[in-house]
């Protein structure tokens, strides 16, 4: 009980939402950056990979806005924005990723 009312007091939903949002941006303009690069260099897998990681900032913030829309106190409002967050670390981790493999030139 003390974790679900913690959990909805914080608000994280409220935070997720929009920044998750701008993180689809920071994929877009990444991968139109990456089409333009490659025309001097190449292909790489550098967009694709920073599709995938759009696709998880999509899961985020579609959940975390489900989460606001559901009424607070149900279990169904926390397990959605658990699911959330969780999508936001994987894209976090995975964008974070991508940027180290492509400096290093390997993908």
């Amino acid at each position: 009980m003390f974790l679900r009312a913690t959990a909805r007091a914080s608000g994280l939903s409220h935070h997720i939402l929009p920044t998750a949002g701008t993180m689809i941006g920071v994929c877009t303009t990444l991968i139109g950056l990456v089409k333009i690069y490659e025309t001097e260099t190449g292909p790489s897998r550098v967009d694709e990979a920073a599709a995938l990681a759009a696709v998880l900032f999509l899961a985020s913030a579609i959940g975390s806005y489900l989460s606001i829309r559901v009424a607070a106190d149900s279990d169904l409002a926390l397990r959605l924005e658990r699911a959330a967050d969780a999508c936001f670390v994987l894209g976090l981790i995975g964008l974070s990723m991508i940027a180290l493999l492509f400096a290093y030139e390997a993908i």
